[in-house]
Formats: C-alpha cells, structure tokens, sequence
C-alpha cells in the first residue's frame, strides 16, 4: 500500500492506495510543527481508524511546501514504517517540461497536482485552481508543458488580513452567501471573500484560456480545501480533491 502526504502552509493531506483504488484520505493542521514520533502515532492511529492495517504500508511519498516538516516526516517513516520515503523534489522523473525560468522555483504541491491532472486528461489543455492558503491556477498544455501559474491570496487568508488589519471587521464563517449584497457586516464579509474569489478565478481561467490556448477552452480542474466551496458555482471541469495524491502515485511510478 501506498500512503501519500501533500503538505501546505495550513493543511496537511493524506490518503492511502491499494494499487490504484483510493482507500482513505484525511487532513490534520500543519501549522503546528509536530516531531517524528507525533506524526508516527497520528498517522498510525488515523490509518486504524480507516481500517487499514498500518503494518500493510509499504512506501510513502510526499510533497511538501514546508521544507522543516521533512526531516520530522522522513524520520517518521523511518521509525514507525521502516523504509524511507518518497519525497518529490527537483531532480525527480515528472514526465513534465517546466517553462519556468527557474524550475527550481515551482511548488513541489504544484507538480504533483500538474502530474495528477495529467494523468487524468491526457493529451488536453489544462488549468489547475488550487484553493489552499493561497488560491493558485496552474497552466498545462497538451504535450505536457508546464508553461506557468498565477498566485493570489486564499480565501481565509484574505479573511484573516481583513480581521489582523482593521479595527472592527471580525472573523466570519466562509460560507457561500445567499445574497451578492450583505446585509449586515458578517454577511458583507462572506460576500466579499466567496464573490471576490469567484469573480478573481473567472477573470483568471479567462485570460489564460485567451493568451495561452488561443481561445481552446481547457479542461479546468479544482482542487484543494476550499475548493468545494466553489463546486457548484459552474468554474470548474471538475472538483478532485485527491488531485496532488494522484500525482504522488503517478510520481512514484515513475521513480520505478
């Protein structure tokens, strides 16, 4: 069995395949830094709790955009598991061509979930909307080139900077407002983080669709915690969560 980690600013992502059926996935903060042996419990006892027996794992690979939480996950395998994981870095087979002009530069989060859409479309035009701390898009072209991205604040980030930054806007619940207009500073808050992320990512898969595809309509996936909030506001292809684990399989299939 294959255990994968996808490893955020706030979120930590796993999940755990037998061949290529999905068993289980979880999240857990990753805000607080945890030792080798935290990890080692948490990830045994979330695994018994899924009713996986933690002993049937046999490699792990993960992806991380906090480079001081590998070394804790590296030893964790080490200790609990017994074997060494997989970690997706520069120098590892993606079957990719990075356009950036520094490849070093891009995201390991934004690699695998370049190699997960892939795997799911191949031969076809992609965007890639990753909702986390930061809202990011991805551009894939059909013969697999990564040709770039876009950053902008996530949806609670953006929340967080209105409540640290102003005197009397307080946090709210990111919720889909039934309302464009707010009536009452809460619901004028939700309405500003869910319409302003929608109206941003529309404006964005437009303008990449125009200036990079000639107009050929991409296939555009989202992925990432926030992402299901914006599920059936019709902006994307399809809503795949497990998206950076798909590229983790992928990448470890690659490695051989």
């Amino acid at each position: 069995m294959l255990f994968c980690l996808d490893v955020g600013n706030t979120q930590l992502f796993g999940g755990v395949y037998d061949g290529n059926q999905l068993l289980a996935t979880f999240r857990r903060t990753s805000s607080v830094r945890s030792s080798s042996d935290e990890f080692g419990i948490f990830f045994r006892t979330v695994l018994r709790e899924n009713d996986v027996d933690p002993s049937r794992i046999d490699m792990a690979a993960l992806c991380s955009v906090v480079p001081d939480v590998v070394h804790s996950l590296r030893n964790c395998f080490r200790k609990y598991f017994r074997f060494e994981p997989f970690v997706l870095q520069p120098g590892a087979k993606t079957g990719l061509k990075i356009r950036y002009r520094n490849p070093l530069e891009v995201g390991p989060d934004k690699i695998a979930n370049a190699m997960g859409a892939v795997a799911r479309h191949p031969g076809r035009n992609l965007l890639i909307l990753d909702f986390g701390t930061a809202t990011t898009l991805c551009a894939v072209s059909r013969g697999k080139e990564y040709l770039g991205g876009i950053i902008t604040p996530g949806i609670y980030t953006s929340m967080a900077a209105l409540e640290s930054n102003t005197a009397r806007l307080p946090a709210v619940e990111i919720i889909r407002p039934a309302e464009v207009l707010g009536r009452s500073v809460v619901e004028s808050i939700q309405s500003g983080l869910y319409y302003g992320t929608l109206a941003t990512v529309r404006a964005l898969v437009d303008a990449v669709t125009q200036e990079h595809f000639a107009g050929d309509k991409p296939v555009v996936i989202g992925t990432g915690g926030f992402g299901r909030l914006l599920e059936s506001a019709d902006v994307f292809d399809e809503f795949v969560p497990e998206l950076p684990l798909i590229g983790l399989q992928r990448a470890v299939e690659l490695a051989g």
